[in-house]
């Protein structure tokens, strides 16, 4: 890896970025394999499987600007708050990292300064960059989860992950629902993360935003992926197309009200 973040162009008033936090499993020379074997960065604990291609997906969709990591969150998660305990995993779903084991605050320092912050500030001026040329962006970001979670199967097609914040992700779940698809409503993971990609540069900022998840089953083939790719664009289209997706509006975290 040459950089710790890839930038997809597209038109700056698209109305619409998207995000990939863990588009590969990817590892900078230095740090060698964090002392796994490679059959390791198969797995999720390494990156989300299928996310990167369908984010690249829907970005040539809509014509938008995209950005994602080109590291593993085995190396630091730029999904996680600065100061999060699980920024740097040193066990990850039953998988021991040595390499993280016996990493200092120093080092966890040197990780966020190379790779987390860079992740995050290039989102922070596409964005800016974008509010300058018009219409206020949306954000939507793209993960993908297991098909199973400690031997039990996961029924969910996709999930739709929030905070607070309904202007995307209230249309979304009910537009895939309206297709029958199996869809977790903040499920299998709670979309309210204080200090996470969205409640940094959504969240805390007023843009509209969503996090939408993807089984890892459904898109780890090319066929799932434009399958689901159209599926969202048909999804997402009628939303962005709506003025009053693209304001700014504040809504109060639901991190803040426990």
């Amino acid at each position: 890896m040459d950089a710790p973040v890839e930038e997809i162009g597209g038109a700056y008033d698209a109305g619409v970025l998207f995000i990939c936090d863990h588009a590969s499993p990817a590892l900078p020379e230095r740090y060698g394999r964090l002392g796994l074997p490679d059959a390791q960065f198969e797995r999720h604990i390494a990156y989300d499987i299928g996310a990167a291609a369908l984010t690249r997906a829907l970005a040539q969709a809509f014509g938008a600007p995209a950005i994602l990591t080109t590291f593993s969150r085995l190396l630091i998660d730029p999904n996680r708050g600065a100061d999060d305990p699980t920024l740097v995993m040193r066990l990850s779903d039953g998988a021991i990292v040595p390499g993280n084991a016996g990493v200092d605050g120093a080092e966890i320092e040197t990780r966020r300064r190379l790779f987390w912050q860079p992740y995050r500030d290039a989102v922070r001026q596409r964005l800016g960059a974008m509010r300058a040329a018009g219409p206020v962006p949306a954000i939507v970001s793209l993960h993908s989860f297991t098909p199973l979670w400690k031997g039990q199967p996961r029924p969910w097609e996709a999930a739709v992950l929030w905070d607070s914040d309904p202007r995307l992700a209230v249309p979304v779940l009910e537009a895939l629902r309206a297709q029958g698809v199996c869809v977790g409503d903040n499920e299998p993971y709670d979309g309210a993360l204080k200090g996470d990609t969205l409640y940094e540069h959504g969240t805390s900022t007023g843009l509209p935003h969503v996090l939408i998840e993807v089984r890892q089953d459904e898109i780890s083939e090319a066929e799932g992926v434009a399958r689901w790719a159209g599926r969202l664009a048909d999804v997402l289209r009628p939303v962005l197309a709506d003025p009053r997706t693209h304001m700014i509006e504040h809504y109060e975290s639901r991190t803040a009200r426990r």
